[in-house]
Order: C-alpha cells, then structure tokens, then sequence
C-alpha cells in the first residue's frame, strides 16, 4: 500500500520536486487506468514521463551485482 503525499497535494507542486517513489507509484497507477482517463490524466500521466525521462529514468526494480537497492513503490 503507498504511503505518502496524494494526487491533491503532489498537483499543487512542480514534478521536479516529487521523490522517486512517488514518480514511480504515479506512473504505474497512470499506465492502469491510461484507457479510462481524460485528457488532463493523459498530460498528467506525460507529465510524470517526461520527469521520470529528464532524471535519468527510474532505478532498476531489481538486484544485480552492482546494486542491491531498489525503490518500493508498493
């Protein structure tokens, strides 16, 4: 279960400033309901894309040898 700031508080607020974990929950809720959702959702959802695109991407959501840390979005 997520555990943090919601769409009403984090839509107040530049993309820049969200964490990681609330980029990477944000987009997986988006890319599920992407059929259902209006056109501002869908430019949320490419907000929230291009953010995740402008930092590099997200962490690999899995172990390797060079790292062991990933980010839990639950």
């Amino acid at each position: 279960m997520y555990v943090g700031r919601d769409m009403t508080e984090l839509s107040t607020m530049s993309k820049t400033n969200w964490t990681e974990k609330e980029l990477a929950y944000f987009h997986q809720l988006f890319q599920q309901i992407t059929p259902y959702a209006n056109a501002e959702g869908v430019v949320i959802h490419r907000e929230i894309i291009e953010e995740i695109v402008n930092r590099g991407g997200l962490p690999k959501m899995e172990a390797d040898w060079t790292s062991g840390t990933r980010i839990q979005i639950d």
